[in-house]
């Protein structure tokens, strides 16, 4: 890998909570220049599995623009449920959290594309639903999602037909085979797979730049892992090489 990593600290009081972000930085990085933003929910995960740096430098070898990607970890699966599902209470704080806190320190701490469509947000499982949402919520400031196995159900599907603005969306959705039977966080088992088919029913009528694929395999960071290249080729409107 040729670009850096890096960990930053940011103290959130809308969720009482400091973070350390993981970051990172495109090789011969140069605050100078202004940088696309790519910013993952299960930051961890998305950095230790989902090998995110070494598939966005594959991307921007292949074309993407210059981008720096943020992950956003959570402290235990108790507050990642708590900060992330549509059902809780506190996933309106985790969507402020993103808006007037996080985006604003990430945008003073480095040159960033200050437009919808040079922000990037993705996410696994819960993970893509509050990206998804974040979205939705607001259009003007996030253009672009990646979501791999998203959370859905008719509420979901309503906030994506509701939604205004969505015209100029890229979003890239994608949903295992096998997840017809998946163990949550809160241990009960639940269907995946359907509540996507009809949350892609829900997005394919919206006008957005979107794909939509269902994959080989289950709830596992194996199977979203494999698809994160192409996931960013979407993204960023790139042929992969012959």
């Amino acid at each position: 890998m040729n670009g850096t990593t890096e960990r930053i600290t940011l103290h959130s009081d809308i969720l009482e909570h400091t973070f350390e972000l993981y970051v990172y930085l495109p090789a011969h990085y140069n605050p100078l220049y202004t940088y696309h933003l790519a910013l993952t929910q299960d930051g961890r995960d998305y950095f230790r599995l989902g090998k995110i740096a070494e598939h966005i430098e594959t991307a921007m070898d292949e074309g993407a623009r210059q981008t720096i990607v943020v992950g956003v970890p959570y402290p235990s699966v108790r507050q990642r449920r708590e900060w992330y599902h549509p059902k809780s209470e506190k996933s309106e704080d985790y969507l402020a959290f993103i808006v007037k806190e996080l985006l604003p320190f990430l945008d003073k701490t480095y040159q960033t594309w200050n437009l919808s469509h040079g922000r990037t947000l993705l996410g696994d499982s819960l993970a893509g639903t509050v990206s998804l949402r974040a979205a939705l919520r607001y259009p003007n400031t996030f253009s672009r999602v990646v979501m791999h196995s998203p959370y859905s159900d008719d509420n979901i599907a309503a906030e994506v037909d509701n939604a205004e603005n969505t015209g100029h969306f890229d979003i890239y959705h994608t949903i295992g085979l096998e997840e017809h039977t998946v163990k949550t966080t809160n241990g009960t088992y639940e269907d995946f797979l359907e509540p996507n088919r009809k949350l892609a029913e829900a997005l394919e009528k919206k006008g957005a730049r979107y794909c939509y694929k269902e994959l080989e395999g289950g709830h596992f960071w194996k199977v979203w892992e494999a698809d994160m290249l192409p996931a960013l080729r979407f993204m960023y409107d790139i042929t992969p090489p012959s």
